[in-house]
């Protein structure tokens, strides 16, 4: 009550409110020199240290629920606030260059009748990232840690080589939109390979904000989905989309097989097998006892409205794109050859200048998508490599390592791919087709280890929200499996080719029926057959 405490029992209450990753042992006595010595040795595994983290800690709330974290606290804004911050993060991969691709494609290609499935694969987005969330809260560790320790050495070995794969595809997307827009805001002064190094130097300035703590990394994140808000906002009211034409998209389902590829590209881009890692990674950045059931619950319930509201927001953005180029192109010539490169160009053409020309506004967010998207990306690197491999690496080291992982094959690509737009428009088909063959390797750990009680505890999913999970991922596999089989049906020609295509495919359906049989969901019983239960116990 009083701002003033005694000063006898203050000590021991502020050391432990300051000491931001509650030990195990009750309280801090004389030997407190060791334990930290240990916990420094130790620092360099987890995904915040203890020091980087942020105290939850509202004492109006506190004092009414007395203590007791066996119940949650009441709903406090002032605690939503502390807990605003990893869901926005998150809902930057929704926004990568690659999906406004496949944004701006849907609305040229499809008109407004894909938007009623963009807002759907937004929520089946949201009910996995909710997933990744609540099983970084309530176990303390996130994705990739809890793989390691749940499969077998060389399962897991394989499921990071998958991720890192993923990784690196996303990051060539992102590293080359952002190229795209500088060289659109250079007027072409700067090439394709010029703008894929000025990215690359975003590392440094990552690396330089984290040192000034999580809350203003944040912060900045929340400047450039600003940006691109505001951007894309301003497209919407200078095209004027038709407001009936977009509500009836909204809530009218329409599916031809003109927009069928269309349609698969707008789920596809959704689900990002790195961000499914990352939100797990993201939520622990935050202060919560795993051990008190209250305040696991309690931080479980503000994620859960804090990456909704995110989401929310990323929808709007993803939104506005389909409609401005819904309205700009449906039914044009330009609909079937538009992408990333020349979007801006026909933009151009189509509205002019104006106060502010339509290009660089289009330049600005693409910036903003480009450069925010490499940002999570070498963020969601570190915490695999270091998850999968139990790196005791420093983490600029780790970054350093992640980032050029990703931004040497980028400049590689950028200077073959540099040749002609049609070049750059069949390496983004290609990535997302790499893209599609990696989330079965994010989903199904995930929802294995969400629905298990010895590592869950009572947090674990119930068997109705366990079998919406296992429906969303069958239909999101499914829909990228459509893909891929149509994308290598068009592409593979010769018969050794083929050969290395079909091999490539066994051992693909193999490794994902495994990892279902191992984790003992709706489906394992189908195909839990003798091959995989030799292969079915955890650990390293």
């Amino acid at each position: 009550m009083s701002s003033a405490p005694p000063e006898d029992p203050t000590p021991p209450k502020d050391e432990e409110v300051h000491h931001l990753l509650p030990s195990p042992s009750p309280s801090i006595n004389g030997s407190s020199q060791e334990c930290l010595a240990e916990e420094e040795e130790e620092e360099e595994e987890v995904a915040y240290e203890s020091r980087e983290k942020i105290v939850i800690m509202d004492i109006e709330s506190d004092e009414i629920n007395g203590g007791d974290y066996s119940r949650v606290p009441p709903f406090s804004f002032k605690k939503l606030w502390l807990f605003t911050g990893p869901g926005f993060l998150m809902s930057i991969a929704f926004l990568d260059p690659g999906n406004l691709e496949g944004d701006l494609q849907a609305g040229a290609i499809a008109g407004y009748s894909l938007l009623w499935l963009l807002m759907w694969a937004t929520a089946m987005g949201l009910l996995i990232q909710l997933l990744s969330a609540r099983i970084g809260v309530a176990t303390g560790k996130h994705l990739a840690e809890l793989c390691r320790e749940e499969y077998p050495y060389w399962a897991g070995l394989l499921l990071w080589f998958m991720a890192e794969v993923a990784l690196i595809g996303a990051d060539i997307q992102e590293v080359i939109g952002s190229a795209i827009a500088i060289k659109i805001l250079s007027r072409g002064v700067l090439p394709l390979w010029a703008g894929v190094l000025i990215t690359a130097s975003d590392c440094f300035i990552f690396l330089l904000l984290e040192n000034y703590g999580v809350r203003k990394l944040e912060a900045v994140f929340a400047v450039l989905i600003s940006t691109m808000a505001v951007s894309f906002a301003w497209m919407f009211g200078d095209t004027k989309p038709s407001r009936k034409e977009v509500l009836i998209g909204l809530l009218v389902p329409k599916l031809s097989s003109r927009t069928i590829h269309q349609a698969v590209g707008v789920v596809g881009c959704v689900i990002m097998p790195h961000n499914v890692f990352l939100h797990s990674a993201l939520v622990q950045s935050r202060n919560i006892d795993p051990k008190k059931k209250g305040q696991v619950q309690e931080a479980i319930n503000y994620y859960s409205i804090e990456s909704s509201v995110a989401l929310l927001v990323s929808f709007m953005i993803n939104l506005f794109v389909t409609t401005v180029f819904a309205k700009g192109f449906y039914g044009s010539k330009q609909a079937d050859s538009i992408g990333l490169v020349n979007a801006g160009q026909y933009l151009e053409e189509k509205y002019g200048g104006g106060l502010f020309p339509i290009l660089y506004i289009w330049g600005i967010g693409l910036l903003a998508a480009g450069q925010s998207s490499t940002i999570t990306g070498t963020y969601a690197g570190q915490f695999i490599m270091g998850g999968f491999l139990n790196l005791r690496l420093k983490k600029w080291l780790r970054a350093l390592i992640t980032r050029s992982c990703a931004i040497l094959p980028t400049i590689v690509v950028a200077l073959i791919f540099n040749r002609s737009e049609s070049s750059l428009d069949v390496l983004n088909e290609w990535l997302n087709v790499l893209q599609s063959i990696q989330i079965p390797f994010a989903l199904i750990p995930l929802l294995t280890l969400v629905s298990k009680e010895q590592v869950m505890g009572v947090f674990r999913i119930g068997q109705t929200l366990e079998k919406v999970a296992w429906t969303v991922a069958a239909l999101v596999i499914v829909i990228n499996g459509y893909l891929l089989l149509d994308f290598f049906s068009s592409e593979v020609h010769g018969w050794l080719f083929g050969f290395l295509v079909c091999a490539g495919t066994v051992a693909y359906l193999a490794f994902i029926l495994y990892l279902i049989s191992h984790g003992g969901g709706p489906f394992s019983n189908w195909i839990n057959v003798p091959l995989f239960k030799g292969y079915t116990s955890t650990g390293n």
